[in-house]
C-alpha cells in the first residue's frame, strides 16, 4: 500500500496563532512585528530577512515571558480531530514550522505527529538572543527531501497544508496543494482553497 502523507505548516494551520506577534504584544513591539509579519505573507520582503528583523525588535524578552506566550497559544478548530482521523487512516503526519520549538514540540506531543522541522530561538542569561542556525528556511527545509524518500513517499500521495507564502516550498512535494486562510499569493498555486477556521474542512479534499 502506498504511504499517505500530510504536511502541516503549524502555525495559523494546526494553531490558530502566531508566536511571534503575540510575544510582540507582551514587549509593546506589536505594530512593528506585525507590519513586517504581513510583508513576509504577502512575499513583499524575504522570509530570513523578516525574522532578523522581528528577532532584533524583541531581544533581550525574558525566556519564561517567551515561554508563557508558547504555551498559550491556541490550537485550530478541529485540529486535534483531524490529526486523530488521518492517523487512524494510516497518514504519516509531519508538522513545519518557520517559528520555533518553544511552540512546536508541544504541538507535535500532543498531537501525535511523527516528524517535527522547526527553528530553534537561543537565549542568554535568560533573555532571547537570537535564533540557532536555520532548519527551515523561505526555499528549503533542512532534511525533509529526504525524509520523503525515506518514506518511499510519491507526490499523489502527499498532501501539504499551509498559509503563508513562505510555506509555499512544501507544495513542490504535494499532489494536493491546500490553502487554508491563505495569502492570494498561496491560493494562486493551490488547487484546493479552504477559507474559515475549522480545519476539519480540508478533509474532504484527502484521499483515503
Amino acid at each position: 500500500m502506498d504511504r499517505k502523507i500530510a504536511i502541516f505548516d503549524i502555525e495559523s494551520v494546526l494553531l490558530d496563532a502566531e508566536f511571534l506577534p503575540m510575544l510582540a504584544e507582551r514587549a509593546g513591539k506589536g505594530k512593528e512585528v506585525h507590519e513586517i509579519t504581513v510583508q513576509g505573507l504577502r512575499g513583499e520582503i524575504k522570509w530570513e530577512e523578516g525574522l532578523r528583523r522581528r528577532i532584533e525588535l524583541l531581544k533581550n524578552v525574558s525566556e519564561e515571558e517567551a515561554r508563557k506566550v508558547a504555551d498559550s497559544m491556541p490550537y485550530m478548530k478541529g485540529a486535534k480531530e483531524v490529526c486523530e482521523e488521518l492517523k487512524r487512516r494510516g497518514y504519516v503526519l509531519i508538522g513545519v514550522t518557520g517559528g520555533f520549538t518553544i511552540f512546536s514540540e508541544r504541538v507535535k506531543e500532543e498531537l501525535g505527529l511523527d516528524y517535527l522541522f522547526s527553528n530553534q530561538l537561543t537565549f542568554n542569561e535568560g533573555k532571547l538572543h537570537g535564533v540557532a542556525p536555520l532548519t527551515v528556511r523561505s526555499d528549503r527545509v533542512e532534511g525533509l527531501e529526504d525524509l520523503l524518500v525515506k518514506l518511499g513517499a510519491k507526490k499523489e500521495n502527499v498532501v501539504a497544508v499551509v498559509d503563508g507564502a513562505n510555506d509555499m516550498k512544501l507544495f513542490r512535494y504535494a499532489g494536493t496543494r491546500i490553502a487554508f486562510n491563505a495569502q492570494p499569493i498561496v491560493k494562486e498555486v493551490a488547487n484546493v482553497i479552504v477559507d474559515g477556521n475549522d480545519l476539519r474542512e480540508i478533509m474532504k479534499y484527502l484521499v483515503f
